[in-house]
């Protein structure tokens, strides 16, 4: 298919001349929220948002409790800690992810090992999970250690690529088998689910991310998602100075962090949860709308969500025939007024990271160097 067919099939879906590839839409009641945290003067850390943002949050997804975070980063931070990584630790996780999640098990001192993806998910595959384990791993005293290292396997961090839900009970199961603990990335996902369950629920501990390109978005902002109380109890006193609650004294009793989502942004997070099924509708119908165009193109594939899940297909991709394609596609599209981007440099191939163990990572080259990510913003005209 002609390049120029694709970017004019673009710019008619989307009724517009130049388009961009996601940006947030504010059609509900963002405005007044905001008043309110301006009129009340709660602007920082304290103020109903926040409180209500957590609650309708852990209503949605389904979990127990909800705690806001300043970003998806930080809620990974804080979720790997929780989750009893120390220096030295190995985190199972994919190389074709976004840096944070990389990021957030290096400020702990951890190291990740890479595990490639599958062919219908883009995300961690529990198959070569399990084949690297029974070749790499012994379990010792209830632990799981790398026996080429000597460090512990202390976690394992799937990334639901672009909304796109991974295997997530066949990694659970592996993690139980193993001792291992699951700290899922959801980053990309809200809205997304898999066999009728909402992705970052599976785990021990699951992050999202509210940033300005997200399905829905605070501005900047993060949360962790729960299924034990204690724990997110725990979560929310160290993320904020780990204060002890007193009207005037100023006395705490761990190292804390200020992770603090500010009520303003919690605010906006509030009105946009509240029209996140229209979001979502409307991601879906764009998805669907690529799939029927490139249909019948034996060039370029549009990468659709596999079955038992429910994708909020955050960002549609399309898989190009080779690298060159790719690279031919990305400067044409960009030219001519479609902003379009490949999918992120793999993990190992950073000098961070390229001395980090891995296990070939054959599927994840291959859609390094083929995918495309296709405009994907909420279209309300239609």
């Amino acid at each position: 298919m002609e390049f120029k067919k694709i970017t004019d099939f673009i710019k008619d879906l989307f009724q517009e001349e130049r388009v961009p590839l996601s940006v947030p839409v504010f059609m509900g009641n963002e405005k007044k929220y905001l008043n309110e945290c301006i009129d009340t003067t709660f602007v920082s850390s304290v103020g109903q948002f926040v409180d209500r943002f957590e609650k309708d949050v852990a209503e949605y997804v389904g979990c127990k409790r909800a705690v806001v975070c300043v970003s998806g980063t930080n809620a990974l931070h804080i979720s790997l800690m929780l989750a009893g990584v120390e220096r030295d630790d190995e985190v199972l996780t994919q190389p074709l992810t976004f840096i944070a999640t990389c990021n957030a098990l290096s400020y702990i001192g951890a190291h990740p090992v890479f595990i490639d993806v599958d062919m219908d998910t883009m995300g961690f595959s529990p198959s070569a999970m399990k084949s690297w384990l029974e070749k790499n791993a012994e379990i010792r005293k209830g632990e799981c250690f790398n026996k080429n290292t000597g460090r512990r396997v202390k976690a394992c961090i799937p990334m639901h690529t672009f909304g796109i839900p991974v295997k997530i009970d066949k990694l659970a199961e592996l993690c139980a088998e193993w001792h291992i603990e699951l700290v899922e990335d959801a980053a990309e996902s809200i809205g997304s689910f898999y066999k009728g369950k909402h992705t970052g629920t599976f785990g021990k501990i699951g992050a999202l991310s509210f940033n300005g390109n997200k399905t829905i978005t605070t501005g900047g902002g993060g949360m962790m998602l729960f299924n034990d109380e204690e724990l997110a109890t725990y979560a929310k006193h160290i993320t904020t100075q780990a204060k002890i609650p007193h009207r005037w004294e100023f006395k705490h009793d761990h190292i804390g962090y200020n992770y603090r989502m500010p009520n303003i942004n919690a605010a906006l997070g509030c009105a946009q949860l509240e029209n996140i099924e229209r979001y979502v509708d409307s991601k879906r119908e764009t998805a669907h709308a690529y799939a029927d165009f490139f249909r019948n193109d034996p060039n370029i594939q549009f990468f659709e969500e596999p079955a038992d899940c429910r994708s909020n297909y955050w960002l549609s991709a399309v898989v190009m025939k080779d690298h060159e394609a790719q690279l031919e596609f990305l400067e044409y599209t960009n030219d001519n007024g479609v902003m379009t981007r490949p999918i992120w440099e793999l993990m190992n191939r950073l000098p961070m990271f390229e001395n980090c163990e891995n296990d070939g990572l054959k599927n994840a080259i291959y859609f390094a160097d083929r995918v495309v990510n296709l405009p994907s913003s909420v279209r309300l005209k239609k």
